[in-house]
């Protein structure tokens, strides 16, 4: 029986991120929409819709937010992460279109493409996340390394609790 009830559990802990991927899926083949989805997490991190392609990990540390997402073949100079002003972390990344140029000599001898099942590659993608307010829109910081770009954003510290004194007077 626990072991139903932990089976259980741990597909409901992942139901957003299901979601998030099916609200992504859906996005892609409509090319257009605005699906909002929750993040993965607390409901601290809010997807928003318009965008598609590249699934996201979420994780939240007690000092950062990190997003990790998977872009092969980009390079650092194809991918932009900006902040928009309503705390809008926007991700987004290559052109979707691939070089199909017949006359490209590739190796001297005048090559042409045959077939082309690729797709368009490298893959674009735009993703753009609510934060909320704990995070420091001045602490982001993005690197693309092997195939994967990590943005992480910093944490404010929490604010300092008051003690406050109330005279009690007793009649």
């Amino acid at each position: 029986m626990t072991e139903l009830f932990d089976t259980a559990v741990t597909s409901l802990l992942h139901l957003p991120e299901v979601l998030d991927r099916l609200s992504a899926a859906d996005g892609d083949r409509r090319s257009a929409g605005n699906h909002a989805a929750h993040g993965h997490g607390h409901g601290r991190v809010h997807g928003l819709g318009g965008g598609g392609g590249a699934p996201v990990d979420i994780v939240e540390s007690p000092r950062e937010y990190a997003f990790v997402l998977d872009v092969p073949g980009l390079s650092k100079s194809d991918i932009q992460v900006t902040l928009e002003e309503d705390r809008v972390l926007v991700m987004k990344g290559g052109s979707g279109k691939r070089k199909r140029d017949e006359e490209e000599d590739m190796n001297g001898e005048g090559c042409r493409y045959i077939r082309l099942e690729r797709g368009a590659a490298p893959r674009s993608f735009v993703r753009k996340f609510r934060l909320p307010e704990d995070a420091d829109t001045g602490g982001v910081a993005a690197r693309c390394e092997n195939g994967v770009l990590t943005v992480t954003v910093k944490k404010l510290p929490p604010p300092e609790k008051k003690a406050k004194t109330v005279q009690v007077t007793i009649a």
